[in-house]
């Protein structure tokens, strides 16, 4: 059975990418593209390099346009999917790849992001472990799914696994991440210009600011973390996509090193996406570009008391579209598979 689709924003990095891997999804067939400021031109005027759309050109997005399809993404800017979702046939398929659906709570809402609450849906992050299973049951015939943030999913995968086997301690959790600046959109924005980045490392959102931290907290909560704390810092490095997520955590005493891998090893044992590397290996970002994968190298420093899980992915493919489409997979009752990369391109 092929599913007609429809993707706004397809004009920004994520719309974008969302376009070049469902163009190799044999049951997708994209119907619809729209976009705001660069509707009515073609979408090869914006987007030069998905050349098996020249056929299609960018519409107004609105709720209308979308209609009618069985899967519509939506590729916004955070609060704007909001209100057109709500407009969208119960029946179709809507994966939100912005931030409107994340979030469970209404308070976290408001002090991190502001504006109209939308409620939560399913997490689009189907590896990930909760205290029961994994989030991947969730996903399974639902018609709504949040996609995730892209350094949000990143820390979650990093450190759920030790929280559910409670092999780490859930407070003084620490994450640095070195991310490529895609993942603040394709909008213009001085402070990430290439002469601005170009030979730089920058931090940004720091001191508990960043509008990723409840989403993680939610996270590791669903891996049975009671009141979870993290010191999350993200750095703009000079590389257009992915994360290179360096997590660390206070190993519960008298926990052994083994007993910590084994965790990570369990937690992701057949998982075609998430995988972690063998002892003294550790992943570098080059590695997962283009693919849907997310790679985890991990140790535990002994004097120190505390794990370190370093994890690499593509911001826009596993970090966002990818899971997106991995999350539409399930939903339809499709092999999980369908359509994504799990090799990255090199060098």
């Amino acid at each position: 059975m092929t599913f007609t689709v429809a993707v706004s924003g397809a004009s920004g990095y994520a719309g974008g990418e969302l376009l070049r891997l469902l163009a190799d999804h044999p049951e997708f067939d994209v119907r619809t593209v729209t976009a705001h400021s660069n509707a009515g031109q073609p979408l090869t005027a914006v987007q030069p390099h998905l050349r098996s759309y020249t056929h299609l050109t960018l519409k107004e997005t609105s709720a209308e346009t979308l209609a009618g399809h069985d899967v519509v993404f939506l590729a916004l800017p955070h609060g704007a999917s909001g209100a057109i979702a709500a407009e969208l046939a119960a029946d179709t398929l809507v994966i939100d790849c912005g931030a409107d659906h994340r979030l469970e709570d209404a308070g976290d809402w408001a002090a991190f992001y502001g504006g109209d609450f939308h409620g939560a849906w399913e997490y689009g992050v189907p590896e990930l472990p909760r205290l029961s299973g994994t989030q991947r049951t969730r996903l399974a015939r639902t018609r709504r799914i949040a996609a995730p943030g892209c350094n949000a999913s990143t820390v979650s995968i990093s450190l759920a696994p030790g929280i559910r086997a409670g092999v780490i301690e859930d407070a003084d959790l620490v994450s640095v991440l070195a991310v490529g600046p895609s993942g603040a959109g394709r909008a213009l924005k001085a402070h990430l210009l290439g002469s601005e980045i170009l030979g730089s490392a920058n931090p940004y959102a720091v001191g508990g600011t960043h509008r990723h931290i409840p989403e993680i907290q939610q996270a590791l909560r669903w891996a049975g973390a009671a009141s979870p704390t993290i010191s999350f810092t993200p750095v703009i490095v000079p590389m257009s996509r992915g994360i290179l997520a360096t997590s660390t955590a206070r190993v519960v005493p008298g926990t052994d090193a083994a007993t910590v891998r084994a965790a990570w090893e369990d937690a992701y044992a057949g998982e075609p996406f998430v995988q972690v590397l063998p002892e003294g290996q550790f992943p570098r970002t080059a590695d997962v570009l283009g693919a849907n994968t997310a790679l985890i190298g991990l140790a535990v420093d002994e004097a120190a008391g505390r794990v370190v899980v370093v994890t690499a992915v593509d911001n826009l493919v596993k970090g966002t579209a990818g899971a997106a489409i991995q999350s539409a997979n399930i939903a339809l009752s499709l092999a999980e598979a369908t359509g994504l990369p799990v090799n990255g391109v090199a060098p």
